[in-house]
């Protein structure tokens, strides 16, 4: 399995606009990528334009459907974010 860490910055008073789109963003990728095993945005405490994803893919052609659709599912939220994305790819020790 392949873990993605996705850090994204959003801008000053975007905030709650990104929160909602994302409520259609994330059941929709859920539903339509099904080696998207967990698909799950946060916000940090004390970092008021800061969205952690923590994402899990079942393999490599998982990740790479999703890294294919991820431009047109997000089209929305573009506008809304920082330039720049932290991308960390994680691979278990132990599965």
């Amino acid at each position: 399995m392949i873990t993605l860490i996705a850090t994204m910055k959003v801008k000053e008073g975007k905030m709650d606009e990104v929160k909602e789109k994302l409520k259609v963003i994330v059941p929709y990728v859920k539903k339509t990528e099904s080696g998207c095993l967990e698909y799950i945005p946060h916000i940090v405490k004390n970092e008021d334009n800061m969205i952690i994803f923590y994402e899990k893919y079942r393999d490599k052609e998982a990740l790479k459907i999703h890294s294919a659709n991820f431009m047109e599912n997000f089209k929305d939220v573009m506008p809304f974010l920082e330039p720049g994305m932290d991308l960390k790819t994680c691979f278990e020790i132990v599965e």
